[in-house]
């Protein structure tokens, strides 16, 4: 039977935004050309050259965001064309090969962004390369992968983001990080830098996986637990994308939201076992740009025992740990790392685009 990929997608304007800046594309690299899989799931043998599948958001207003978008994910797709294998290779050949389509869609965007009407558009990415039992997820900027996996759910990516670097310093909590008012401010975005740090991963397939790539306009409004049971219980791959953009319409739609999914099944994949992690079946191939900042370039192991519930009031609060203690004393500094980077990283932009 050997392995079977079927895809479905979804991509909606929201009920604010005039345009819809994010795009997205699914190509069987055998063949190359694109398939729409919003009209029709599409059904795919995963064979020598692999499957393509990529989200991209796209920033700069007007319609530059939409250009950005639709520009990273085509020439994407032509580049891994070129690029892609013809059998399975090495962890670094693959890498190699994606790295250098993503620094093509970079030339293209950086070089239309000098137009005066599209002047500082830029676009994230999110791709996944399936090649015969693997998985490698590539990202640039904020957008996300996800992966289900029986009754579980993983984020795959890591965010490039400012509100990122923050948690990842500790300055912020995981509460916090939820509404942060700089939310929106990547560290890196196809086509506004010259030069790009793409993390790479290599996840190794399971019979049953299932693969979420989605715009923030998404993953801001429905939590990946939310996700899971949506994917799970749904009746089709499509309704399954529906219910899923239409969750973040319920909550605001105010962006663009854009779900693409993905379920393998075949003889030729390991099939899933329940006393086996995401995490043995996951390898970091190629670090991302704030990799060093308090943690691996993706989140880390999943599938933590539950923990027990917080003591009643009546039964007083807890004193803070000497760890606690220690964290909460070192909070200003974590801050203050924090705050001296962004203003690196402003500075940076401002000499980059300041002509």
């Amino acid at each position: 039977m050997g392995i079977k990929l079927a895809v479905a997608a979804k991509t909606d304007v929201g009920k604010v935004r005039t345009n819809n800046e994010d795009a997205f594309v699914v190509a069987d690299l055998n063949r190359g050309d694109p398939v729409n899989v919003e009209a029709s799931p599409g059904d795919f043998d995963v064979v020598e050259r692999g499957v393509l599948m990529a989200v991209s958001d796209g920033m700069g207003g007007e319609q530059a965001g939409e250009v950005a978008s639709a520009l990273v994910v085509e020439t994407l797709r032509k580049a891994m064309a070129e690029e892609a294998p013809e059998s399975e290779e090495s962890n670094s050949a693959i890498t190699k090969a994606i790295e250098a389509a993503v620094i093509k869609a970079n030339e293209e965007v950086f070089a239309a962004a000098k137009d005066p009407g599209k002047r500082g558009m830029g676009a994230t990415l999110t791709a996944v390369y399936i090649q015969h039992d693997t998985a490698y997820i590539a990202e640039i900027g904020d957008s996300r992968a996800y992966l289900i996996r029986g009754r579980r759910v993983r984020q795959m990516t890591k965010d490039q983001s400012f509100v990122q670097l923050l948690l990842d310093s500790g300055a912020i909590s995981e509460e916090e990080a939820k509404n942060y008012p700089h939310k929106n401010i990547i560290l890196q975005a196809i086509g506004q830098q010259k030069v790009l740090n793409t993390a790479v991963g290599k996840l190794e397939l399971r019979r049953g996986d299932r693969l979420i790539l989605c715009s923030d306009g998404l993953s801001n409004k429905v939590t990946p637990e939310e996700m899971r049971e949506v994917v799970c219980d749904a009746t089709s791959l499509s309704s399954a994308c529906a219910k899923l953009v239409a969750l973040a319409n319920e909550r605001g739609g105010d962006d663009n939201a854009t779900v693409v999914l993905a379920q393998l099944t075949g003889d030729d994949l390991r099939p899933y076992r329940d006393e086996e992690s995401v995490t043995q079946t996951f390898e970091v191939v190629k670090l991302g740009p704030n990799a060093d900042v308090g943690g691996p370039p993706l989140p880390a192991a999943e599938d933590a025992p539950a923990q027990p519930q917080a003591a009643s009031a009546e039964a007083g609060t807890p004193a803070p740990s000497p760890e606690d203690e220690a964290d909460l004393r070192s909070r200003p500094l974590q801050m203050a790392v924090a705050v001296v980077m962004m203003l690196v990283m402003l500075g940076v932009f401002y000499l980059l685009f300041k002509d």
